[in-house]
């Protein structure tokens, strides 16, 4: 008798789930690159620790902080665009964030995958950590063609800085009320 009553009227809440893809903040697509960038910095870093003995340890020491700081910092940023947990940050412009973000990592494993191609001894393992390198340098950058061909370029939004809260937003022009809200006529 119970099931019968409330069967109708309840339905599950599809806002209560824990992972929020796709989102204003991120889509299915750049959600898997995302995953991509993960798993493809990870490898790399993995490959790099894997290293017995390096030529130029300068090169092999900044590969491995770039990769590593790839890996964590990606992953970071997707869980906390995926879930729910991005409101609770405090950090309203995530589009500027993650714009920045991808484009500082894609600079820096630029420069860390050209430095240790260039610097090591030639062995299998290097060989093969400089392509996983430059395998999440390519995901770094697609993941911003895809961001600049879904939402544009963040910093630019008509010459005006966008706020969540009302300041500094655009009042439109709009001539004053000429009716009195409490016009008590005697």
């Amino acid at each position: 008798m119970a099931s019968e009553v409330y069967s109708p009227t309840t339905a599950p809440n599809p806002k209560s789930s824990w992972c929020l893809v796709p989102s204003k903040h991120l889509d299915k697509t750049r959600f898997v690159v995302k995953l991509m960038e993960v798993l493809l910095s990870f490898v790399a870093f993995v490959l790099e620790e894997v290293v017995s003995s390096c030529v130029g340890c300068f090169a092999l020491y900044f590969f491995e902080f770039v990769s590593c700081t790839a890996f964590l910092f990606t992953l970071l940023l997707l869980v906390v665009l995926s879930t729910p947990f991005h409101n609770q940050v405090g950090i309203t412009c995530w589009p500027s964030v993650d714009f920045c973000y991808t484009a500082a990592i894609s600079l820096l494993l630029f420069v860390s995958s050209v430095i240790f191609s260039a610097d090591n001894s030639n062995s299998d393992l290097e060989k093969s950590a400089v392509a996983f390198g430059f395998m999440a340098l390519v995901a770094f950058l697609v993941d911003l063609i895809l961001f600049y061909k879904t939402k544009g370029f963040p910093f630019q939004k008509g010459g005006k800085a966008q706020s969540s809260n009302g300041v500094g937003a655009e009042v439109p022009d709009t001539l004053p009320e000429t009716e009195r809200l409490n016009d008590v006529t005697q």
